[in-house]
């Protein structure tokens, strides 16, 4: 079984092997220690939770503690549970999600500018697995409030969102989201060379 110290001198690079090896204890030991406050044990195991769900679907049985985590008062927690429900998605065969993304959707207004962008770039892995979900996905992103975000964060917040909205109009489009992107590349929040590689991708 996996110790603390191997999980701390785990190099970086290695974490996606590695996930590879888990056993079910293993997993089962990575979720507990996700709780901690020492970041040298709960990132390497939030990594290797996030590798192993990409390739496997025995991380998923513990989707209820990650679902807990999105209420969470500390905001590294519910980073956690967003990132490691939405790699999860795809091995939803329950339906669990449905009964979970409004809650997700939520911490797209989190108070804390990264949890807000990393609960959208997190998308990108519910999106192709979840179309039937893209209506409800978008109309969350258009309804984002730009002007309450840290002026710093805007910015990029508003390219995330761009970009899971060029993501859901493979399958799904609607002229809000059209009027969205446009109203994006015609204004002043984005740079002349990021509106250049958005448009390549219209």
């Amino acid at each position: 079984m996996l110790s603390a110290e191997q999980l701390m001198s785990l190099e970086k690079i290695r974490l996606e092997e590695e996930s590879k090896t888990l056993q079910k204890e293993d997993i089962a030991q990575l979720v507990d220690w996700l709780t901690l406050k020492a970041d040298s044990i709960r990132y390497p195991a939030f990594l290797l939770l996030q590798h192993r769900s990409r390739s496997q679907d025995d991380v998923y049985p513990h989707w209820d503690a990650f679902r807990e985590k999105l209420g969470s008062e500390n905001s590294y927690q519910r980073s956690i549970g967003l990132m490691l429900l939405a790699a999860n998605a795809r091995w939803d065969a329950e339906g669990r999600l449905d009964h979970t993304i409004d809650e997700y959707l939520k911490l797209l207004g989190d108070e804390k500018p990264i949890t807000a962008r990393q609960c959208v770039q997190a998308l990108a892995e519910i999106v192709p697995y979840r179309p039937d979900l893209c209506g409800k996905i978008a109309v969350a992103l258009l309804s984002v409030n730009l002007a309450a975000v840290k002026e710093t964060m805007r910015r990029l917040l508003l390219l995330d969102i761009l970009n899971i909205l060029l993501l859901i109009r493979t399958s799904y489009n609607t002229d809000e989201i059209e009027g969205y992107i446009l109203t994006a590349l015609s204004g002043e929040l984005l740079n002349k060379k990021e509106k250049k590689e958005l448009e390549a991708r219209l």
